[in-house]
Formats: structure tokens, C-alpha cells, sequence
């Protein structure tokens, strides 16, 4: 070896390695099988392939998440389709730069044997649900397609007590239940439930799950990088069931039950295997279904809503 090579190797191991850019995620909740991909990445080390150090945080208050990507004290947050419509029409900084979910969770839980064999049979019932407001919209936008009214059913807040009010037969019904949680909640204790789906009945689909940053301040490379290490994981989770499960629930001893398993199974298919991609149709549907609810005051453009990061 030459003295110029040896000198250039010496050089090259001496370099320091390049320090990883630093993001902030905050999920909308606790950390569950819905955030398969955020986790799968960083077990796996999608996201240092990316040369990204992601923090991820559970919130104490599952309200603050938008919030905080709005003021800058994240670089991203977990949200819900729905809610970025509201939040946008308040005037929150807010944009949907990915999808984590790309289908409804949210369906009408009722009992396998009991009285409720469509929605007609709502009428004079009482129907359970958590959230005023969106979730009254979409209860209308149901009983609607099956020719009733808000009117003719008897609303009761059950808080986040689903499927037990369900259960105990203080409600006919429920809105607001996750179709790979609550179903699989009461088949573990020994109830049959059956889901109703909205996208179904007269509601449009939707995005279940969303990334959301502030658009003022958001660095678009950055989270493209995080998308692809996102979809790279989503991809390993379809190829992969039950290793990802494995790699998934070994973060955590609260993650290792049944119902989360279950839960694992039933939300595979509803990752976007395409993160960045945006339904620019979905984002315009949506907001004019919000806006015939009365929730927004105009139909948004799809601009003031989403970006689509490649394209950026």
C-alpha cells in the first residue's frame, strides 16, 4: 500500500460517523397494533437506513396530538382524517402529509343475537357512542340511508365504555367502535358482536389514520425519508404476519395478549401500502359530507387539507 493509500484509509476510519437526523412523532394514543409500521421500522432499522433518530411519543392527553404538530413542538403527529377536516376549518395549522390507516376502523357494533338486524331497526333504540359531533354525523349520514333520523333514535354518551355498554344492555348499539379492537374484545369474553360497516352505508370512506404536520414549518424531505422507512415496514408486516407480530409485541409485555394479536391480524390489511400516496377524490368527498352535516361551513379545497410529500 502506498503512503497516499494508507493515509486515505486512515482518514476514512477516523471519519466520525454522520449524526442522524432528529424527528418527533407523537401517536394519537397509547402504542397499539395500529402503529405496526412506526414500530416495525425502528425495530428493524428502517428509519437509521434513512438516517433518521425518530422519537416516538405516547401522549397523556389523547386531544394534544395535532396540537403540538401545529405549534412546532413536533415534527409529526397521528390523527384522524375526520378530525383534520374540523381542526382546518378552526384554523390550525395543520396538513395531512401521510396515511398510516387507508380504511374506516370505525364501525356500528351491535350484538350477534340481539335486536338490531339492520339499521331500521335502530328506530326507537338506543345507540351508544364517545365523540360529539363527527360521530353524530356519521350516525345521521346511516340512519339516513336507511330512511330515519337522528331523531328517531336516543343518543347516549357512553363515554369510551363501548363495548361493555353494549354488552351489559345499556345500549341497543354502538358508534365509535374499532372494528379490529372492540369486536375482538367481547370474542375474548365470551360475546358475539357483528360490525356495521359506514363506508357501507351512505358514509364516505375515509382515512382512518393520518400523519399531520404543520405545512409553515415541516421539513418535506425529512418526512418522505420517514415515509419510505414506513412503507418498507408496511411492506415486511404484509410479507411477514407473524414475524412482524413477534418483532412488534416483543417492544412491550402490555402488547402480549390475545386481544392485541387478534387486533394485529384484523389491521394488516388496512396499512397504506403506499403512505405518501393521496386520494385527492377521498379528501373532496369527505369535507363535502362534512359541510351537508353542517360541521364545516364550506366544502374545503383539497390543498388546504393534504399534501402529497412526493410531489413536494
Amino acid at each position: 500500500m502506498t503512503r497516499l493509500a494508507a493515509l486515505a484509509a486512515a482518514m476514512f476510519i477516523a471519519a466520525p460517523a454522520l449524526a442522524q437526523d432528529r424527528m418527533t412523532l407523537v401517536l394519537d394514543w397509547f402504542v397499539n397494533p395500529n402503529h405496526g409500521p412506526v414500530i416495525v421500522a425502528q425495530e428493524q432499522g428502517y428509519f437509521a437506513d434513512e438516517n433518521l433518530d425518530v422519537e416516538v411519543i405516547a401522549p397523556a392527553d389523547p386531544a394534544a396530538p395535532p396540537k403540538m404538530a401545529a405549534a412546532g413542538k413536533a415534527d409529526l403527529a397521528i390523527s384522524y382524517q375526520p378530525q383534520l377536516h374540523l381542526q382546518v376549518a378552526e384554523g390550525l395549522p395543520l396538513k395531512r402529509v401521510g396515511t398510516l390507516v387507508a380504511s374506516p376502523l370505525n364501525c356500528l357494533l351491535v350484538l350477534e343475537d340481539g335486536p338490531i338486524k339492520s339499521v331500521s331497526d335502530l328506530k326507537s333504540r338506543k345507540v351508544g357512542f364517545s365523540v360529539a359531533g363527527v360521530e353524530e354525523a356519521l350516525l345521521g349520514a346511516i340512519l339516513s340511508d336507511a330512511g330515519l333520523a337522528l331523531d328517531d333514535v336516543d343518543l347516549v354518551n357512553v363515554n369510551w365504555s363501548l363495548s361493555p355498554s353494549l354488552m351489559s344492555g345499556q345500549v341497543d348499539a354502538v358508534l365509535g367502535a374499532y372494528r379490529n379492537f372492540e369486536l375482538n374484545q367481547m370474542k375474548i369474553e365470551g360475546v358475539e358482536g357483528r360490525c356495521m360497516f359506514l363506508e357501507e352505508m351512505g358514509v364516505p370512506s375515509y382515512d382512518e389514520l393520518i400523519y399531520v404536520a404543520n405545512p409553515e414549518t415541516a421539513d418535506m424531505a425529512l418526512i418522505q425519508r420517514f415515509l419510505r422507512a414506513t412503507e418498507r415496514a408496511t411492506q415486511f408486516i404484509v410479507n411477514h404476519p407473524q414475524e412482524s407480530w413477534e418483532i412488534f409485541s416483543a417492544t412491550s409485555a402490555d402488547l402480549q395478549d390475545d386481544l392485541n394479536e387478534m387486533a394485529w391480524a384484523d389491521t394488516i390489511p388496512r396499512f397504506a401500502l403506499r403512505p405518501s400516496a393521496l386520494d385527492h377524490g377521498r379528501y373532496r368527498a369527505f369535507s363535502t359530507f362534512l359541510q351537508q352535516a353542517g360541521l364545516i361551513d364550506a366544502a374545503q379545497p383539497v390543498e388546504t387539507l393534504a399534501i402529497d410529500p412526493a410531489a413536494q
